[in-house]
């Protein structure tokens, strides 16, 4: 028999999520029926969106989230055991699975990139980047695109992405080394918002013209100073993808929330959106597209791996505070 430890949400957040919101279980997993398989997972990862998507839990389920594992025992023909597969088992590192939710790493992917990188920017990460600044911003060469946690897993990925595209990109980050990472990977002008005397300002001097697209990775009153001013006319778009800063509702009801005149008479966009809306054969060229462009050093890729099952609560809190580097894995 098998002993499956999981991290459960004990407590909904407060605030920042803190160690007492997470219990560590163990449970004994029954034997597997015809058709089903055990997996073990190999990585995992912690994203943005769980501080959010926490609040549908009831207290005592798993954390959710995605998964590199390898199947260990097999009682399904078509998922043979030593077969590595996206899972999504959550915060567990083991799993039965029915095989109707897993999804086979791409036949030509090569062995010199990390299976992790399925979890990244070849994963949920950079399928984010790509369709939120694609499809979504429909950006074309020449445009100006401004990111903020530009460092970070999807930041990065979607101004590396801008550039392939040839469009002039701006990146905020919070410390001078992700300043000089980023100027390494080519952004036009990144700037550490955290030590500038003025944010507008400093948007301002980057892109006298203004930007065509704004591209939030945190949400806040960050954008506020995007909005008042420095966007173009018509096309502008503010891509809301995920939700690392509180923002309550009085948010819009602020001194600083751009008042609707702006976003009126500038004709500005705003939306935000989940990344499961793109399936099928989008997806799988999407999907080809990333693989491809890492695979040729088009784009990089920088991880933040974190050792052990054990401190997946950390991990996720310490991606919450800006700590990683890139984007955060934990090695099972």
């Amino acid at each position: 028999m098998v002993h499956a430890k999981r991290w459960t949400l004990k407590k909904h957040f407060v605030g920042s999520p803190t160690n007492s919101d997470f219990e560590l279980k163990t449970a004994e997993l029954p034997p597997l029926k015809n058709g089903e398989v055990l997996l073990e997972a190999l990585f995992l990862t912690v994203d943005p969106y769980m501080r959010v998507a926490a609040k549908r839990l009831k207290e005592g389920d798993t954390m959710m989230g995605q998964q590199v594992a390898r199947i260990v025992e097999s009682k399904n023909a078509d998922l043979p055991t030593g077969t590595v597969v996206l899972a999504s088992s959550g915060w567990t590192m083991h799993s039965i699975s029915d095989g109707k939710d897993l999804e086979k790493l791409p036949t030509e992917w090569p062995d010199t990139i990390p299976l992790s990188l399925a979890l990244g920017t070849v994963g949920m990460t950079g399928l984010t980047a790509y369709f939120g600044l694609l499809d979504i911003c429909g950006v074309k060469g020449g445009e100006t695109v401004m990111v903020n946690a530009a460092s970070g897993a999807v930041g990065s990925v979607v101004g590396q992405i801008a550039k392939l595209k040839g469009c002039k990109v701006v990146g905020a980050v919070g410390s001078d080394e992700k300043v000089a990472y980023l100027q390494e990977l080519g952004f036009d002008v990144v700037f550490n918002y955290k030590t500038v005397k003025s944010l507008e300002e400093t948007l301002k001097k980057a892109s006298p013209d203004g930007y065509d697209c704004y591209f939030d990775n945190v949400r806040g009153l960050f954008l506020t100073p995007v909005q008042l001013g420095i966007a173009k006319y018509f096309g502008y778009m503010t891509v809301i993808c995920t939700a690392v800063s509180p923002w309550p509702l009085p948010w819009i009801l602020s001194p600083k929330c751009p008042p609707p005149e702006i976003i009126i008479y500038q004709e500005l966009r705003m939306e935000g959106f989940i990344v499961h809306r793109w399936q099928g054969d989008a997806r799988q060229k999407a999907l080809k597209d990333l693989l491809k462009w890492v695979s040729e050093g088009k784009i990089q890729c920088k991880e933040y791996i974190i050792e052990g099952f054990e401190n997946m609560p950390a991990a996720f809190m310490g991606m919450l505070r800006g700590d990683n580097f890139g984007k955060t894995i934990v090695k099972a």
